[in-house]
């Protein structure tokens, strides 16, 4: 994915693994679909994930937003449309709906979503092809209720792309949303007034026992972005690990919790950051290109140059990366509807709660161009007759240690990183709900190996990461009256086998890929557990910038279990076909479904 250069100059931009020897080609780039291997048919390209509890019912409303045609939008700024809050229409739930169809040639592209420089949506789309494609997903944006409440405001809409006599395909973009009402405890703030009372509380906070602690669940009053100023997108561009983006912002002073949620992605060099060599490899064998620095990448947020959280992101595959044959109909996890990623800033209240503006900022560990990154500052506002009041307990700078081993000699070697974070972080709020202690405890674990073999034209990838996250909701007289814990974990293994063709703009190469995200949470009593892996395997030749040529299988398993039920997914695509789907929503057999569905 690129977002800054033409499409001649994008294959090079971004290329997975270095030219090893001589004459050979690397074994991956960005390239685009190969037209040999094309149905005769417009094809529906997909991402698998589980179907919305909302999905099977009638909205209250619907208000479409943007219906338009990406074309030459390459330096222009977002398209936009006018917002206002539906008239006559009760709602507690709300879901985007995005839906994009197109014709022609054309790389994938990034695009955003902003509703007052709020980010709804990071995504990205499937490579265009000349037969054509179409797709759509929706998204639950219930978390962002209080910006849909309002009027007047600004909808943007970020998708970047070159039409020309080669790149001849635009985007055909429509974003509609979505109103549902669903009258029950989790999504009705006024439902969570009987626990109050019974507590003596005077108002319903997120915080009582049986209040979800999920922004879903219960939406913040406020939401603030912490963006850029919209020109190029309201997100920031990160180019190295010396860029530090910050924005001031002053916060209501009867602001009770507050989280931040980050969206991110790594684009241009670092798009396959978790590949990279490191820079004395590079140097020792005097290889001629620009990817390196490493494998550690950890984005940093800082509250007035203090380090209060970080991520380390989920590795999503756009649809022209590694080999663009296995995402095709069926794209890799988080293509269509990127992660976003929560940090717990409530412990640091006592701070922010001054009158004063306070400054968000963010930074990547090792980046290299160049990674996008902005951030929605929710935040939960008391209107009890207590003024609120906050202080800290427990602060002290993260614990960040990164050990890397190499050995290599000339173009074969070994490369393993490790690395991890260690947080705890505590504050009081005093606020109409009373004394409340909010402990925050954060584990971030990194673990990268990196093997070259056969004068480095065998390149096997291990990387996984795991985050583990506890939040605890305590009061002095009756101990901890709310929690939520989640582990994640993202493991990759990614293997190619290259071998240089007759010319020397000729190779083939051979990729196996196992890519999986791995969720378990504990909310209260209350567990679920998500599992979502695909694996991939197949070959191109490719000529120049060009897939001549080539193959791709990709399976995939999904399957989530909650307070909603249990839900399964199986599927299987080869050369661009669905060949097996199976879904079952209940916890026993799998109903199958789809003419192409096969034993």
């Amino acid at each position: 994915m690129i977002m800054k250069m033409h499409p001649s100059l994008l294959l090079f931009s971004v290329l997975l693994i270095l030219p090893l020897s001589g004459a050979l080609p690397p074994p991956f780039q960005h390239l685009p679909f190969p037209t040999s291997r094309l149905s005769a048919e417009p094809q529906k390209v997909i991402e698998v994930s589980r179907p919305l509890p909302f999905d099977s019912l009638t909205p209250a409303c619907s208000l479409p937003l943007l219906n338009h045609s990406f074309g030459n939008t390459f330096n222009l700024p977002p398209t936009t449309a006018n917002y206002s809050a539906p008239l006559n229409c009760t709602w507690s739930n709300a879901v985007l709906h995005f839906s994009g169809s197109s014709n022609g040639t054309q790389y994938d592209r990034i695009a955003a979503v902003w509703l007052a420089g709020v980010e709804l949506l990071r995504t990205s789309t499937p490579e265009a092809t000349p037969q054509g494609i179409s797709w759509s997903f929706n998204k639950d944006v219930t978390r962002y209720s209080a910006l849909f409440r309002r009027s007047n405001l600004t909808l943007s809409v970020m998708l970047e792309n070159i039409v020309d006599d080669v790149y001849t395909a635009s985007f055909q973009i429509n974003v509609t949303l979505l109103f549902y009402n669903i009258n029950t405890p989790t999504n009705n703030r006024r439902s969570l007034k009987s626990t109050a009372s019974k507590l003596k509380y005077s108002r319903p906070l997120s915080f009582v026992p049986n209040a979800s602690l999920e922004l879903d669940k219960v939406p913040a009053d406020l939401i603030i972005p912490v963006s850029g100023a919209g020109d190029e997108g309201f997100w920031f561009k990160i180019q190295s690990a010396n860029d530090a983006v910050y924005q001031g912002i002053q916060i209501p002073n009867n602001t009770y919790r507050a989280v931040i949620e980050v969206y991110v992605s790594a684009h241009g060099d670092d798009e396959f950051w978790y590949t990279n060599p490191p820079d004395y490899y590079i140097e020792s064998n005097g290889l001629n290109i620009t990817r390196g620095h490493g494998v550690y990448r950890e984005v940093l947020v800082k509250l007035d140059d203090n380090v209060v959280g970080s991520v380390l992101p989920f590795p999503v595959i756009f649809t022209g990366g590694i080999n663009p044959l296995f995402w095709n109909p069926i794209v890799a996890i988080g293509a269509f509807n990127l992660p976003s990623y929560e940090i717990e800033l409530t412990p640091f209240l006592g701070m922010l709660l001054d009158d004063k503006p306070h400054y968000y900022g963010f930074g990547v560990a090792d980046a290299i161009p160049f990674w996008l990154v902005d951030a929605n500052l929710h935040l939960w506002l008391d209107d009890g007759p207590v003024k609120v009041r906050a202080g800290p307990i427990k602060y002290s700078d993260p614990n960040n240690c990164v050990e890397r081993e190499s050995s290599f000699a000339q173009l074969d070697g070994k490369f393993e990183t490790e690395g991890e974070r260690e947080t705890e972080f505590s504050g009081w709020v005093y606020s109409s709900a009373g004394n409340l202690t909010t402990r925050v405890v954060t584990k971030l674990e990194f673990d990268n190996e990196i093997n070259y073999k056969s004068n480095g034209t065998i390149v096997k990838v291990e990387h996984e990461v795991t985050v583990k996250k506890q939040i605890e909701i305590s009061i002095p007289s009756k101990g901890t009256v709310a929690s939520f814990s989640v582990e994640s974990k993202y493991p990759l293994e990614l293997k190619t086998t290259s071998t240089a063709g007759s010319g020397p703009e000729n190779y083939l190469v051979a990729t196996e890929l196992e890519v999986a995200y791995k969720e378990e949470k504990k909310i209260d009593h209350f567990e679920s557990k998500l599992e979502n892996k695909q694996e991939s395997s197949g070959w191109m030749f490719v000529h120049g910038n060009n897939v001549l040529s080539g193959a791709g299988t990709t399976k995939q398993t999904y399957t989530v279990q909650d307070s909603l039920g249990c839900y399964t997914r199986k599927i299987s695509a080869d050369d661009g076909a669905i060949v097996k789907d199976a879904e079952n929503f209940l916890c026993g057999a799998a109903h199958v479904s789809g003419s192409a569905a096969q034993n």
